[in-house]
């Protein structure tokens, strides 16, 4: 804690599943930004996407919990998928918002270089410090990611700052993809998970 502030994090996403690039992220996130707690956060549904008809928010939710389980100062929130409907980062901002707080937020890459399309995102600059994590090692993508940025902090006057870690090349449609063709995961997701995704027979 900061000049008498909370410091606290916001890491949102489908997370379905939820894998190890995702811990990584949020450990790296905690420290590089010494939040004093970190609220992860699984959609409902999300904005930007669209999500299997047999999907299941709570069996999702229950995936971050066990993968985060062991990790001090880690929340998982189901506020988004108590509120239904879209998921807005806005809505979510604005529920955990209080004066004695400075909320910090995580996105990947990806959200970096879409960010202006997001709902009421000029009030969500407002709102947070945004921050982002590099998920590919594409040399292209850094020159677009670092035009993006520049262009955020020329018109808004904001900054994001990157979050450094190993990016591990791993997404969550990959996985879905290996369940389904029977292959193992258990190197790409923490052992809790690959043994939920097992037992109940999620993405096959």
């Amino acid at each position: 804690m900061f000049d008498g502030k909370t410091r606290v994090g916001i890491y949102g996403g489908t997370f379905a599943p939820v894998h190890n690039g995702h811990v990584v992220a949020a450990k790296a996130f905690m420290e590089q930004m010494k939040l004093d707690y970190l609220y992860i956060i699984p959609t409902y549904l999300p904005p930007h996407k669209e999500i299997d008809s047999s999907d299941s928010p709570r069996r999702r939710l229950r995936m971050c919990e066990l993968a985060f389980k062991d990790i001090d100062g880690v929340i998982i929130s189901d506020m988004e998928i108590k509120r239904g409907g879209r998921s807005y980062t806005y809505d979510t901002l604005r529920e955990l918002s209080g004066e004695d707080k400075k909320l910090f937020l995580l996105c990947g890459s990806d959200m970096v270089l879409s960010f202006d399309t997001w709902f009421r995102y000029e009030d969500i600059l407002k709102m947070c410090y945004p921050a982002y994590v590099r998920r590919e090692r594409d040399k292209m993508i850094e020159n677009r990611i670092i035009e993006k940025i520049t262009e955020y902090y020329n018109k808004h006057g904001v900054m994001f700052r990157r979050i450094l870690t190993d990016p591990i090349e791993v997404s969550s449609t990959e996985i879905r993809a290996a369940v389904k063709e029977g292959k193992d995961i258990s190197r790409i997701v923490p052992p809790a998970v690959a043994e939920y995704i097992k037992e109940n027979r999620l993405y096959e």
